[in-house]
């Protein structure tokens, strides 16, 4: 009885000890990765159907390999909602270095047809843009990576004269 006791004590005492050295396992050392959009690329531009190609930038400033499982992403073009998806592209970066790649978005501006003539009526002034997305990371124990862009495009530089 007092062997078993015993035996109990240490395999629980090795139980916790080991739990306990779970927390190092997912320290917060490591620095997020950097996302950037680089360019908006527009494929197809027709009546009821806008095709473009969203090129990414992932800067991976730790010391070891980042593994990228997926993009899910929101654009909005002023105040409407332009496309929102999810890309399931994985890939690896490696450690210090930068990975690139792209997302195809599709969509259909037909029912902000007024808000966009609007905007385009004067195609030097600048449209402000927002990318709001989480970037899934990790093999095994995924960390998402929260991110949020603004900028503007101007739409005189996509309208060939």
């Amino acid at each position: 009885m007092l062997n078993q006791r015993r035996a109990l004590h240490c395999i629980s005492l090795l139980l916790l000890l080991s739990l306990s050295g779970c927390v190092f396992w997912f320290s917060d050392d490591e620095l997020e990765p950097q996302v950037h959009l680089l360019k908006v690329e527009v494929i197809r531009a027709r009546l009821l159907d806008q095709k473009f190609m969203l090129y990414f930038r992932v800067d991976n400033p730790n010391d070891s390999s980042l593994t990228v499982r997926g993009l899910e992403y929101r654009i909005h073009l002023s105040q409407f909602l332009l496309s929102e998806g999810e890309s399931d592209q994985w890939f690896s970066v490696d450690p210090k270095s930068s990975g690139y790649f792209q997302v195809p978005i599709r969509t259909n501006l037909w029912q902000h047809l007024r808000e966009v003539v609007k905007l385009l009526k004067k195609p030097e002034q600048p449209i402000p843009y927002r990318l709001e997305g989480v970037l899934q990371t990790g093999l095994f124990f995924g960390k998402d990576v929260h991110l949020s862009r603004y900028g503007e495009i101007i739409p005189g530089d996509f309208i060939p004269e």
